[in-house]
Formats: C-alpha cells, sequence, structure tokens
C-alpha cells in the first residue's frame, strides 16, 4: 500500500504541475496575445502622430509665410504713413507761403 499511495501522490503532483503548466501557458498566450494588440496599437497611434505632425509643419509653414506677408505689409504701411506725414508738412508749408504771398499782396495794394 505504501508504493500505491507514493505513485499516486506523484501522480497527483504530476497532474496540479499539469495543471499549472497548462493555466501558465494560457496566461502566456493571452499575454502575448495582449501584447500583439498594443504592438498593433502603438503603429496606429504612430501613424496617425505621423499624420499630425505633417499637418502641423504644413500650418508652421503657412504661417510663416503668413508672417512674412505682414512683415511687409507692416513695412509697406509704415512708408505711406512716413509719405501721408511729408505730404500734410508740404500742404501745411505751401499753405502758409499762400497765406503770406496773399498778406504781402494786400499789403502792397492797401499801401499804395
Amino acid at each position: 500500500m505504501g508504493d500505491y499511495d507514493w505513485n499516486e501522490r506523484n501522480r497527483q503532483q504530476v497532474l496540479e504541475g499539469r495543471q499549472i503548466l497548462e493555466r501558465t501557458s494560457a496566461s502566456l498566450a493571452r499575454s502575448n496575445q495582449i501584447a500583439i494588440e498594443t504592438e498593433q496599437t502603438g503603429h496606429e497611434v504612430m501613424s496617425e502622430l505621423e499624420v499630425q505632425r505633417e499637418s502641423l509643419l504644413r500650418s508652421q509653414r503657412r504661417l510663416e509665410n503668413a508672417n512674412d506677408g505682414l512683415s511687409k505689409s507692416s513695412a509697406i504701411l509704415r512708408a505711406m504713413h512716413r509719405n501721408v506725414f511729408y505730404n500734410k508738412v508740404v500742404l501745411i508749408l505751401i499753405i502758409v507761403m499762400e497765406a503770406l504771398i496773399l498778406a504781402g499782396l494786400l499789403y502792397i495794394k492797401l499801401s499804395h
């Protein structure tokens, strides 16, 4: 009977070991499947991020072009503002000269 108990005990341990091994194999298979799914998700995310990166780079280039255009427009507006100021100064000088000439002519006409 001692042999029988020993064999039965070994058989039970082997069965338990096999069950543990099967559970471990199933767990590893699930972990492997999760890793594959995670890798696929990672590739999808990286592809989407690459598309977004390209979109952001295109937007950045458009903004740089717009900024260049705004800089040129600002320079043109400054030049126009300066020209308007000079034109006003010249116009005021012409009006003052005309007033002085008119005053001089009136003085000459009234003094004779």
